[in-house]
C-alpha cells in the first residue's frame, strides 16, 4: 500500500492548460487566440452544464495571462515564478468567491476593495465568481460599476449553470462564452487514457456506462469511475458496472422490443417481474424503456443515426432492431411511454399502469380481435394493411358443380347469373377489401354451417311462403367471397358465412317498435325514434330524417346496437340504416324576425294590410 494519500480522479486529472480541456476545443482555441492577440476584455461570462470544465478554464486563462514565457501556442510554460505560484495556489494574483454562500452586498464591497490593489507579481489579478447567479439583486447592483469599470489590471471571469438567472446588465457587460455538454465518445477517450495511466483494466461497454451515466459531465464520469473501479478491485467490466451502478441493462430492453414485435404479451410481462425482482424502480424502467425506443428511431434512418450515443456493437444492434419495425411504431410507442410516466405519479396502482402499458405496446402490431380492438380509443392500432383484423375460418376452394349424369331432363333455358353480393354500405372501402365482418354480425351467421346455394335458396322461398313474405323475390346468396393479401404477396380466397333473408317494411316497423319496448332505459334515444320513423330507400337501406341536431347525435351514438338487432331479428346482415338531418326546418328555425315577419306577409296579406291601416313599418 503507497504511502502518498489518495486524491480522486476528478482533481487529479483536472486539466491544467487548454490542451487537455476535454471535449471543448472550439472554446480554448478562442481563448488562446486572445491571449496571443492581447485581446483581452475585463469580463468573461463562463456558462454551461455542471461538469464541463467552467472553473477549470477558469484557471487555465488567469494561468496564461499572467504567465511571464508564454509558449506561441498560447498556453501557459508552467515554470515560471508566476505559474508555480498559481499551482500551488500561494498566487494572490488569482481570487475566487464562491458567489453562493457569499452573495451579500457586503461580499460584493469587500470584493471590490481588493481590485484597487494591484499585482505583486505578474500582468493582471483575476477575479473568478462561481455561481454567479446567486447573488441576490443589491449584490448585482452593487457589483454593476465596477464590473464596467475595472483598473486595467484588472479581469474578472464568472461561472455559472444558470445563465437565464443573471441580471441582463451584468450579461451587457460580459464576453459570454458557452460550455456545451461532453460527449460520450470524447468522455470515453478520455477514462481510457485515465485507466491506462492508473493501470486499471475497462472494455469499452463499461466505460460507455459510465459516459451516459455521468449525463455530459466529465467530473461526474471520473466520480462513478473511481467508484465502479473501488468495487471492482480494479478491474472494471460491463457486469462489474452495472451491479455496481445499479443499471438495467439494455439487454432487457432489446427483449422487450423483440416481445412487442411479435405481440408475446406474457413473456413482455415476465421480463418485466425479472427486473422489478432485481430492485429496479419501475418509473426509472419506463423512462429507461422509452430511451431505447428513442434510440431505435433515431437508428432507424441513416440521417439520424449520427444522435445515437453509444458504442459501435451496439449501434449496430440498435440499427438491426430499429429495421424490423415500421417507423409508425416508434411514434405510437413513445406516446405510450409518455403517458405512462406522466401518469404513474397520480396512479394508486403503478404495477398495473405498468403492465396495461406493455400490453397496450404488444398490442400495436397485433391488435386484437373484435370488438375489443375497439376499447382503448385514444390508442389506434397500428397494422399492415394487408393483414385483417383477424383471421376468418377459410373454407377449402370448392370447384364449381359440374353438369349433373342423371338421366333426369336438362332445362333448355339459359342458367340465371349468380348476383353478386353487395357491399354492405355501412363498411369502409377498407373493411371491403379485406373481408372484415360488421362487429354487429349475429352469432348464427358466422356458426351456420356451410350448405349449397341451390338448397338455401330453395328452403328460403319455402320459409318465405309460410310466412305470407314477398315470395317473388328471391333470395341472395348467404356467402360474400372476399380477397385478403397475405404477407407473400399472394392472393388467399375466403369465403364467409352471411345471412340475407327477405323481409318487409312491415317487418321493420314491428321490430322498430319491439325495440323502443324493449330499451326503456335509453331515454334519448326512445324519444328519437319515435319522433322519426324509418323510411325505405332501397331493399336493404333506410332512411331515418329528424329535425335536430342532438337526434342526430342519439342515433349515431347508438346506431351499432340498433342495427345489430335489426339484423339478428330479420336474419339479414345487409340492412343499413343512415340518418339525415332536416335542413329546411333548420333553415327556417334560423331566419331572423325581419325575414320571418316578410315571409309571413307575403303568405297571409291580411296581416300586410292590418300592419298597413297602423301605419307601421319593419324595424
Amino acid at each position: 500500500m503507497s504511502n502518498q494519500p489518495y486524491i480522486v480522479s476528478a482533481r487529479k486529472y483536472r486539466p491544467a492548460d487548454f490542451n487537455s480541456v476535454v471535449g471543448q476545443k472550439a472554446l480554448t482555441a478562442t481563448l488562446k487566440n486572445a491571449v496571443q492577440s492581447g485581446r483581452l476584455a475585463q469580463a468573461y461570462l463562463f456558462c454551461g452544464p455542471r461538469g464541463v470544465g467552467k472553473t477549470s478554464c477558469a484557471r487555465i486563462f488567469a494561468k496564461t495571462i499572467n504567465c511571464l514565457t508564454p509558449t506561441p501556442e498560447g498556453e501557459a510554460c508552467g515554470h515560471c515564478e508566476a505559474c508555480r505560484a498559481i499551482e500551488e495556489g500561494s498566487s494572490f494574483n488569482i481570487v475566487e468567491l464562491d458567489a453562493a454562500s457569499n452573495n451579500s452586498v457586503d461580499d460584493i464591497r469587500a470584493l471590490t476593495e481588493q481590485v484597487n490593489i494591484p499585482p505583486t507579481s505578474g500582468k493582471y489579478r483575476v477575479f473568478i465568481i462561481d455561481e454567479v447567479h446567486m447573488l441576490s439583486s443589491s449584490a448585482f447592483n452593487a457589483f454593476l460599476k465596477t464590473l464596467e469599470e475595472p483598473p486595467s489590471y484588472v479581469v474578472f471571469i464568472l461561472a455559472t449553470t444558470e445563465k437565464h438567472k443573471v441580471i441582463p446588465t451584468i450579461l451587457s457587460r460580459c464576453q459570454i462564452y458557452d460550455f456545451k455538454r461532453i460527449t460520450i465518445q470524447d468522455m470515453v477517450e478520455h477514462l481510457q487514457y485515465v485507466a491506462s495511466n492508473e493501470g486499471i483494466t475497462a472494455d469499452v461497454p463499461s466505460l460507455n456506462v459510465i459516459a451516459k451515466k455521468a449525463d455530459g459531465a466529465m467530473r461526474d464520469a471520473l466520480s462513478i469511475f473511481d467508484q465502479v473501479a473501488a468495487s471492482s478491485f480494479g478491474n472494471i467490466t460491463y457486469e462489474s458496472t452495472i451491479a455496481s451502478l445499479n443499471v438495467l441493462d439494455y439487454e432487457y430492453y432489446f427483449r422487450l422490443v423483440d416481445s412487442f414485435r411479435t405481440g408475446d404479451i406474457p413473456n413482455a410481462l415476465l421480463i418485466y417481474k425479472e427486473i422489478i425482482d432485481h430492485g429496479f424502480d419501475s418509473q426509472s424502467f419506463i423512462n429507461g424503456l422509452a430511451n431505447h425506443v428513442r434510440d431505435l428511431m433515431v437508428a432507424f434512418s441513416p440521417q439520424t443515426s449520427s444522435l445515437l450515443e453509444v458504442a459501435d456493437d451496439v449501434a449496430t444492434r440498435y440499427s438491426e432492431q430499429a429495421k424490423s419495425l415500421p417507423i409508425d411504431w416508434f411514434y405510437a410507442a413513445m406516446k405510450i411511454l409518455n403517458d405512462c410516466d406522466y401518469q404513474y405519479r397520480t396512479s394508486s396502482n403503478k404495477q398495473f399502469l405498468i403492465e396495461l402499458t406493455l400490453i397496450r405496446l404488444s398490442q400495436l402490431l397485433n391488435p386484437p380481435t373484435p370488438p375489443f380492438d375497439r376499447v382503448d380509443s385514444d390508442s389506434i392500432p397500428l397494422r399492415d394493411p394487408a393483414t385483417p383484423h383477424y383471421s376468418p375460418v377459410a373454407s377449402p376452394a370448392v370447384a364449381p358443380a359440374m353438369p349433373s349424369t342423371s338421366t333426369a331432363p336438362a332445362s333448355t333455358s339459359a342458367p340465371s347469373p349468380t348476383p353478386q353480393p353487395r357491399v354492405q354500405p355501412s363498411m369502409s372501402t377498407l373493411e371491403a377489401t379485406q373481408g372484415i365482418v360488421p362487429t354487429a354480425l349475429p352469432p348464427t351467421a358466422t356458426q351456420a354451417p356451410s350448405v349449397p346455394s341451390e338448397a338455401a335458396s330453395a328452403s328460403t322461398l319455402d320459409a318465405g311462403r309460410r310466412s305470407g313474405r314477398r315470395s317473388q323475390r328471391p333470395a341472395r346468396p348467404d356467402k360474400s367471397t372476399f380477397r385478403i393479401s397475405a404477407t407473400d404477396n399472394t392472393a388467399v380466397t375466403t369465403t364467409l358465412e352471411r345471412q340475407r333473408n327477405p323481409f318487409t317494411h312491415e317487418d321493420v316497423l314491428r321490430l322498430w317498435d319491439e325495440f323502443i319496448a324493449q330499451h326503456p332505459d335509453k331515454h334519448i334515444l326512445i324519444s328519437a325514434m319515435r319522433k322519426a320513423r324509418p323510411v325505405p330507400e332501397n331493399e336493404e337501406t333506410y332512411t331515418v330524417t329528424v329535425d335536430h341536431p342532438a337526434l342526430f347525435q342519439a342515433f349515431e351514438s347508438e346506431m351499432s346496437v340498433l342495427i345489430g338487432f335489426l339484423r339478428q331479428r330479420l336474419a339479414n346482415d345487409f340492412i343499413y340504416i343512415k340518418v339525415d338531418i332536416d335542413k329546411s326546418k333548420e333553415e327556417i328555425k334560423r331566419m331572423p324576425p325581419q325575414e320571418l315577419l316578410r315571409d309571413i306577409i307575403e303568405t297571409n296579406p291580411i296581416i300586410g294590410e292590418f300592419i298597413a291601416d297602423f301605419d307601421a313599418e319593419l324595424i
